[in-house]
């Protein structure tokens, strides 16, 4: 998914060419440390929004222990595609459609990690990402959420100010969520928050975990 509006996925001119955001090659180093520290007991990984596939093949390719499952709607499977089988990894199963909206997949999964999605989905979408995670979660599951977040109602930052303007101006149901609202849809469904590390490019790493089983 996008991070800033200038990182768009570049077009695909013809079927041999993959999709490419570039926010995925700057920002999966730092995302890397977070996930090598709270998905190092992790098996089996659903990514929610995958976009172009660049997360899931780098990630998958730096661990190994990780079954990597990469998940978007269906207007991006092709892309993920072809990054998928251009790497042949022997850890990312094909792509899954996943629509929040709709029908789920019936395996369960220890961790979720999506990145740069919630400010792309509408406000409805999210709460309906979270009302259907508990479909997926294992009772001890780990959620790791990447992106930009407002705290308290305010902008972080004045290039968090410019970009949600941008969303909006792009489509009005796009824009950065609000910290709190996002947690309090998380603790709904028995998640508890045990981090929030800040991120270059004024973006956070929100990661919860459950404990009760909801």
């Amino acid at each position: 998914m996008i991070e800033r509006a200038a990182d768009m996925p570049t077009p695909i001119p013809n079927p041999d060419t993959k999709p490419c955001a570039p926010a995925t090659e700057r920002n999966r180093g730092a995302i890397e440390q977070v996930l090598r520290q709270y998905f190092a007991n992790r098996r089996r990984v659903l990514e929610i929004g995958s976009g172009t596939g660049q997360h899931a093949v780098h990630f998958a390719s730096v661990f190994s222990h990780l079954v990597w499952q990469a998940s978007d709607r269906a207007e991006n499977l092709a892309g993920i595609a072809s990054w998928l089988d251009e790497a042949r990894l022997p850890n990312t199963p094909a792509a899954l459609h996943l629509d929040v909206g709709g029908s789920w997949p019936e395996a369960r999964f220890d961790a979720v990690f999506s990145a740069n999605t919630l400010h792309i989905m509408s406000w409805r979408e999210v709460e309906l990402m979270f009302s259907g995670l508990p479909q997926v979660l294992t009772a001890d599951a780990v959620l790791i959420i990447y992106g930009p977040f407002n705290y308290n109602g305010e902008y972080t930052s004045d290039s968090n100010r410019d970009f949600d303007r941008a969303l909006k101006a792009d489509a009005p149901h796009r824009g950065i969520r609000d910290h709190a609202a996002v947690t309090a849809l998380a603790g709904s469904i028995g998640l508890e928050p045990i981090a929030d590390l800040a991120m270059p490019a004024n973006n956070r790493c929100l990661v919860w975990q459950r404990f009760s089983g909801v």
